[in-house]
């Protein structure tokens, strides 16, 4: 029963034939691309940089401070950070405006931690 996939239902467990469990993955994968598709490679810039800082930080990250690191005006940064937390997959902001969770990781008390291999300890998102 290698790379099979069994359902169970109630009582009852079935077997997912091979060709069902692939269709179901390329709906995934096409829609995992439609949901990603409004991400410009500053989008991606400004996520990977919140996700490798937060750690390093310990604190929320400002967007002044983003725009400054990645030298990008801070108008577009804010836009950009507007689009990713909006598509509720990226990141969240705090009342301040902050980011504090970029998945996958957070500044905030969750009961997930993480420590890397350098130190750094932070919480999973």
């Amino acid at each position: 029963m290698k790379n099979s996939l069994m359902l169970g239902m109630w009582r009852y467990i079935l077997h997912v034939p091979p060709f069902l469990l692939e269709k179901q993955r390329a709906k995934g994968k096409e829609k995992i691309l439609a949901n990603l598709a409004f991400m410009t490679p500053e989008h991606r810039k400004v996520h990977h940089y919140a996700v490798r800082q937060l750690p390093f930080s310990g604190e929320p990250l400002a967007a002044k401070a983003i725009a400054e690191a990645l030298d990008i005006k801070p108008d577009r940064v804010k836009e950009i950070l507007d689009d990713l937390e909006e598509h509720m997959t990226f990141l969240f902001r705090n009342n301040r405006g902050e980011v504090v969770w970029a998945y996958p990781v957070t500044v905030e008390k969750t009961p997930h931690s993480v420590t890397f291999d350098t130190g750094e300890q932070v919480y999973a998102a």
